[in-house]
């Protein structure tokens, strides 16, 4: 018989209120429940062996998604392949729903590279908001960021997806219609 672990209660709810969200991120980029659930789990181990000190350090939602991509991405490159919403159908499809939303409809050449190249924060933004359609709140929660903030990484992926895939920028006429 296993005695069940004795967890601090904080660290608890903060499982409880994280991971969902982290199994969501990983199962995207690892493209299976079981691999995600490998990455999330060592990922709560080591949160959970830190837990005291990232408390007492702040930024705790930012930090602990530090470990997750860190994990994540090590697998990745272990396994030495691309996230899977790369190379999976079903995530393919979920990315064509992000590229109307990102307006380059015109050119779907390397989209999902030029995603996968983006920087960390600009990355877990577009792939969060549009992979896998958390609102703005809770990303911003999430990432320990104000909605603003996260809108501002949306908007600077955007920017650097359009220029990367050689896109037109929106001329000066469209911007002021539609009130941006």
């Amino acid at each position: 018989m296993r005695v069940p672990l004795q967890l601090p209660l904080d660290f608890e709810a903060f499982y409880l209120g994280h991971q969902e969200l982290f199994h969501d991120y990983a199962e995207t980029q690892l493209g299976g429940r079981r691999a995600a659930e490998e990455a999330i789990h060592k990922a709560f181990l080591e949160i959970l062996a830190s837990w005291d000190q990232l408390l007492q350090e702040g930024n705790l939602e930012q930090r602990a998604w530090a470990v997750v991509r860190r994990i994540v991405g090590r697998r990745l490159e272990t396994e030495g392949r691309p996230p899977a919403f790369v190379i999976n159908g079903p995530i393919e499809q979920a990315l064509r729903a992000a590229r109307d939303k990102l307006r380059v409809m015109q050119s779907g050449t390397g989209l999902y590279e030029a995603i996968a190249e983006l920087p960390p924060r600009q990355f877990d933004v577009v792939v969060l908001r549009y992979i896998l359609e958390y609102p703005t709140a809770r990303i911003a929660w999430f990432m320990g960021l104000s909605d603003r903030t996260v809108d501002y990484h949306c908007r600077k992926a955007k920017e650097r997806l359009r220029v990367q895939l050689g896109l037109p920028a929106k001329s000066q006429e469209a911007k002021e219609g539609n009130g941006q």
